[in-house]
């Protein structure tokens, strides 16, 4: 829903009157008597308010504190301040830090009220609609992301166990598909796609350093009496017979759907680092406890496109 409010916020009862009188023709106009009820006014209607507008000299907090609090939390709206001429000082100030695209000095004229009014409204769409094209950009790009990881993680253990990784990567993927994932949290307010490339290229180089250590770690003696009890070692489960238990799924999964900036901790690497060590010889099967994973001496033949088939599936929006 696009945003089409005026919110006015001043101390003075005539002055929000006269002022939804005036405005109220140009757009829908929500009024305030204090900086406490404009935080109130944006935390529930935010979405729906394009313009605030807010006077600055009032009791207690001054109205640069709630333009400084919509900047923060509310960055698309567009944000006036309304001064004195004696006040002037106030205005600069937040001009200068940004708070705020201009002021509007009083008494008011009417017609350049209106104008700077009609020109903020537009602002504000303009800003939304580079944001609703963003948005949709960016979760276009949020979508593929687990299916990009899942390519990096094939090239990662390809280089690290050529003969292994294939089966490996299929359980891998078969398993994180089976338990189900979430898409990977990106706050598009911080990264750029030039950054988020970064941040991942630098997650893949930890996460091989990590994949390395726990290979070399299962082929010494410490890795325990057999495969199924270093599963359990690794990935904190219990072994129980011919299977592990693992309480949860997220050390299934964690390597396709950790956060965008989060770090690879070594954990989230045991369970693809131990399907690599095995040649992806396991199953991994629901139980009423959690995640039963066993062993299977047989890896079937998989078709051509079972990468292309799982990087679909998993960029397949939830």
């Amino acid at each position: 829903m696009k945003p089409d409010k005026i919110l006015y916020v001043d101390d003075e009862a005539m002055a929000l009157k006269y002022f939804e009188r005036l405005v109220s023709p140009l757009a829908p106009v929500l009024t305030a008597s204090s900086v406490e009820e404009g935080r109130a006014q944006l935390q529930a209607h935010g979405a729906e308010i394009a313009v605030l507008v807010c006077d600055q000299r009032m009791p207690g907090e001054r109205g640069n504190e709630l333009l400084r609090h919509a900047r923060e939390h509310h960055p698309g709206i567009v944000r006036m301040l309304t001064t004195a001429y004696s006040e002037l000082g106030d205005a600069i100030e937040a001009i200068n830090t940004g708070e705020i695209y201009r002021y509007i000095h009083k008494p008011w004229e009417l017609d350049s009220l209106r104008a700077d009014l009609k020109n903020a409204l537009e602002l504000a769409t303009l800003r939304f609609e580079r944001d609703e094209l963003m948005r949709d950009k960016l979760l276009a790009q949020q979508s593929q992301l687990r299916a990009n990881r899942l390519a990096m993680l094939y090239a990662l253990g390809s280089a690290l166990r050529p003969g292994a990784a294939t089966p490996a990567l299929h359980r891998f993927a078969h398993t994180a598909l089976a338990v189900g994932t979430t898409e990977p949290a990106v706050d598009w307010h911080r990264w750029e796609h030039a950054d988020l490339l970064q941040a991942e290229a630098e997650r893949a180089a930890t996460v091989a350093a990590h994949l390395r250590s726990w290979l070399e770690h299962f082929n010494t003696a410490e890795a325990g009496h057999g495969p199924l009890q270093a599963l359990a070692s690794a990935c904190a489960g219990r072994l129980q017979g011919d299977a592990v238990w693992l309480p949860g799924a997220a050390g299934l999964h964690a390597l396709l759907t950790a956060a965008a900036g989060e770090a690879s901790g070594r954990e989230a690497c045991a369970w693809l680092a131990w399907l690599l060590w095995q040649g992806g010889q396991a199953q991994v099967l629901e139980d009423a406890d959690g995640w039963r994973v066993t062993s299977i001496t047989e890896t079937p033949a998989l078709p051509a496109d079972w990468l292309a088939d799982a990087m679909e599936r998993l960029s397949r929006t939830d």
